[in-house]
């Protein structure tokens, strides 16, 4: 559980990356490739100064991420990113006004839960573990 701080970074991080990349496409408009070099238009997207931050916060949150998977079970960190869904609604209710319905407050109470129970398996996980006293192991049970 030392390492929730670095996952909870990933997944705001993750979070924001998708709100910068909302905001750099509401600013461009529907794109179109009609008529336009499609390497063109894609080099606009990209270089968009919200779009660009987005990317270059993704590039963070990945970073991070692959710490946090240098330290913890894989099957333990990863479901957290699945708060990003949860961060991402709430944001866009606030700063896009997009719909916060009684369907997405229930899929977020269940990611939620669903995300509580995971990191109750990591804290019984990291107990077993630290209760493991490698002075009082006897040769025989090094062997086995």
């Amino acid at each position: 559980m030392k390492y929730i701080i670095f996952i909870l970074f990933t997944v705001m991080t993750n979070a924001a990356a998708q709100l910068m990349l909302k905001q750099g496409m509401m600013s461009m408009g529907p794109i179109s490739f009609e008529g336009v070099n499609p390497f063109v238009k894609l080099s606009q997207v990209v270089f968009s100064p919200w779009v660009f931050l987005g990317l270059c916060t993704f590039v963070i949150s990945m970073a991070s991420h692959l710490y946090v998977l240098s330290k913890v079970e894989l099957s333990f960190a990863y479901p957290f990113l699945s708060l990003a869904y949860v961060a991402v609604a709430v944001f866009a209710y606030f700063v896009f006004r997009e719909d916060l319905n009684g369907w997405r407050i229930a899929g977020i109470a269940c990611i939620c839960v669903g995300t509580v129970l995971i990191a109750q398996s990591g804290r019984r996980h990291e107990d077993q573990t630290v209760s493991i006293n490698p002075d009082k192991i006897g040769t025989s049970e090094i062997v086995r």
